[in-house]
């Protein structure tokens, strides 16, 4: 083969491949794009939590992917309970599931009558306690 033909087809090769390789980034690039628009739209479940005060139940219901419970005004649920820290716990939705964790209150969160002592998750029906007040835990409509 002679000189320019070579060069010719080298500089062929070399163009198909760099088309490829931009075809492929530029793949990866919208399906991730695609993948985390589909993350941020995502809601979580409704989480309803019915705590009983004074033996009458007022159900909250919230469709955030956090609720911060406590005495604080800053809370998403404030409790006027002196057995109830300033912020007491904490509810967040993440990896597909409600998780609890105690944001190391003075009388404890408890599950279930279980410490809460790492983030554990919350299934629907389970008995969350901070500090006296009971709150029965609904998830979904």
């Amino acid at each position: 083969m002679s000189g320019p033909i070579l060069l010719f087809l080298r500089i062929l090769v070399t163009a198909a491949l760099f088309s490829f390789a931009g075809w492929a980034f530029w793949t990866i690039w919208r399906d991730l794009r695609h993948q985390s628009l589909l993350l941020t739209r995502q809601q979580p479940p409704l989480l309803t939590l019915q705590p009983t005060i004074d033996g009458e139940e007022r159900p909250l219901r919230f469709n955030t992917p956090f609720v911060t419970i406590g005495r604080d005004p800053g809370c998403d649920y404030v409790l006027v309970d002196s057995t109830v820290s300033a912020q007491h716990a904490r509810l967040s939705y993440h990896q597909s599931q409600w998780w609890l964790e105690d944001l190391r209150s003075t009388n404890g969160t408890f599950l279930n009558q279980e410490p809460v002592i790492d983030p554990v998750v919350v299934t629907n029906g389970d008995k969350l306690r901070c500090g006296q007040i009971l709150f029965n835990i609904k998830i979904g409509e």
